[in-house]
């Protein structure tokens, strides 16, 4: 059972969820990139330290794309991000004031970007890299809409 299921409270239901982008694996396919190429100047010593390094880096970004978990709940946003060390974030739409988006150029073209959810009292809590940042922040509007009509 995932971390979402496992704290969804009486009556909530999931409403939209989300992950992280592929594009988190550029690192390790740049590091592989370069190992290749110093392989092709007979550098094999450089070659292989960068092999590790994307062997290394690969295995830091598979845990992190299989442990982290973006929801929109008829009453909450839940996020958890990290597997040793987590991050989690569980916010009543009722105290959510705004939720920001950033996205670069290759974001965009990509869809990926980065959210940062700001609370009431003034608490930003940014997540980085997930799919679809925009869609994200038009469902969880929709969803505090409807709490609010509700209401």
């Amino acid at each position: 059972m995932q971390y979402i299921e496992q704290t969804l409270m009486q009556g909530e239901t999931i409403i939209y969820r989300t992950q992280l982008h592929w594009i988190i694996f550029y690192k390790p396919l740049l590091y592989l990139f370069l190992a290749g190429c110093l392989f092709l100047l007979d550098l094999h010593l450089l070659s292989f330290i960068f092999f590790i390094m994307a062997a290394f880096e690969t295995f830091r970004q598979i845990i992190a794309f299989s442990t982290s978990e973006f929801a929109i709940t008829n009453r909450r946003i839940i996020i958890k991000v990290g597997f040793i060390q987590r991050h989690s974030l569980e916010t009543l739409l009722q105290r959510v004031e705004s939720i920001e988006v950033m996205q670069s150029i290759l974001g965009r073209l990509l869809n990926y970007g980065s959210i940062i959810i700001c609370g009431v009292g003034g608490s930003r809590e940014p997540f980085d890299g997930i799919i679809n940042p925009l869609l994200f922040r038009q469902k969880t509007q929709e969803q505090i809409e409807t709490c609010n009509q509700s209401a």
